[in-house]
């Protein structure tokens, strides 16, 4: 049977993804990976600017070095360890909190 045609389209997202990752497993969790670092990684600085901290001064706060906040700050890092971010939110007066969503739920085209 064939395959039913997929109705044209001038949305540049859109056409990347069907073209990238419709249909493709293994691309769409790399980049549901790939947003979870980033969400994380923005968290920390806006967290960190908001507290006017420079990453030297939350490093010293949370007894780590510049380097590993710098790193943490970054999208594509993928080391963050619940207690290095439990760290951070209590130099920072926060906590962390976790939730679980259903798997392909931010795999829709937004």
């Amino acid at each position: 049977m064939p395959k039913a045609k997929t109705p044209p389209t001038t949305d540049a997202v859109e056409i990347l993804r069907r073209r990238h990752y419709e249909g493709k497993p293994e691309r769409l969790a790399a980049l549901e990976e790939a947003r979870a670092n980033d969400n994380i990684a923005r968290k920390i600085t806006a967290l960190r600017t908001e507290a006017g901290l420079t990453q030297r001064q939350l490093a010293k706060l949370v007894g780590t070095t510049a380097s590993v906040i710098c790193r943490l700050e970054n999208a594509d890092y993928e080391g963050h360890s619940l207690a290095m971010l439990n760290r951070i939110a209590a130099a920072l007066n926060q906590r962390v909190e976790i939730r679980f969503v259903r798997a392909g739920r931010h795999l829709q085209h937004t």
